[in-house]
């Protein structure tokens, strides 16, 4: 239950974090707001590992960093896909390829869960598919197949990476995550930002940073940092099979925010792959 309970609150933090970059980003370019994203949520994980104490092991901050990496990748396919791309396609895929990578992980290493936890995961599977899809406005757009799959593995491989971690080294693998996707992000952003210049002449939105330009990324980082350590926590105290695969059902919060917070219209769609997601969380915490 403990588990199951951190899987869902990093699902909405996850999902949360994603929700106000998308707004920041409407001020400011989204390459920018990962970039301080990031780095606000790399002060609060060492911070809070600071606080918590543990001695990291040369093999902990080795996963949380191939964590990093495996974040840093998820995020910039994402943002790519979801630039370029078809949306419909992009978000959904990265979805359930990062639920079903550590899921089959978990099943390998030994995880076993009851019948009605397995319908449920079996459940949230095509809920976290209904959830993500977007009616496609842009249909000529590419599809966005490879972008989807690199953001589904990137992130994958962050999940799997946070579990093997281990627990005995505090919360410093989140930091050692958190720290490592910083150089790829600000990569990221200088590079579009050259492209951007050198094609109109002008920076990209939101270069001349403001305080009020800042609190956004910030909020995006200390929910991404909430994430992280109760997602590294949930793995260590349930099965990365279930922990994984709820996690990965972010997306619900992200549309929930948008049609209370912006009044944005949820599709028949979405508005099944919400309930089949409440369903699948109901069988997986009963199970």
């Amino acid at each position: 239950m403990v588990a199951v309970i951190l899987a869902v609150l990093a699902a909405i933090a996850y999902g949360s974090s994603d929700f106000v970059a998308g707004v920041a980003s409407r001020r400011m370019h989204y390459a920018l707001v990962g970039v301080f994203g990031q780095v606000s949520a790399a002060l609060i994980t060492v911070i809070v590992s600071l606080i918590v104490g543990g001695s990291p092991t040369i093999g902990a901050i080795l996963w949380g960093g191939l964590g990093g990496l495996g974040g840093a990748l998820g995020s910039l396919a994402l943002y790519r896909g979801l630039a370029r791309a078809r949306i419909s396609v992009v978000a959904p895929l990265s979805g359930v390829v990062a639920a079903v990578l550590p899921a089959l992980v978990g099943l390998a290493i030994g995880d076993r869960p009851g019948p009605v936890a397995g319908i449920g995961l079996v459940l949230a599977l095509p809920a976290v598919w209904l959830v993500s899809a977007a009616k496609d406005e842009q249909p000529d757009r590419p599809s966005g197949v490879l972008d989807g799959l690199m953001a589904g593995v990137g992130f994958g491989l962050l999940f799997i990476a946070l579990q093997q971690a281990g627990s005995g080294s505090g919360l410093w693998p989140t930091a050692a995550e958190q720290v490592l996707s910083v150089p790829p992000a600000l990569l990221f952003y200088l590079v579009a930002r050259r492209r951007i210049v050198a094609a109109t002449g002008a920076p990209p939105p939101g270069d001349v940073l403001t305080v009020r330009t800042l609190a956004g990324p910030a909020a995006v980082g200390v929910l991404g940092a909430v994430a992280v350590m109760t997602y590294f926590l949930a793995t260590h105290v349930g099965m990365l099979t279930v922990v994984a695969v709820l996690t990965s059902l972010y997306p619900a919060a992200t549309i929930a925010l948008a049609r209370f917070v912006l009044s944005e219209r949820i599709s028949r769609q979405q508005g099944a792959g919400l309930l089949l997601a409440g369903l699948a969380v109901a069988l997986i915490t009963a199970g």
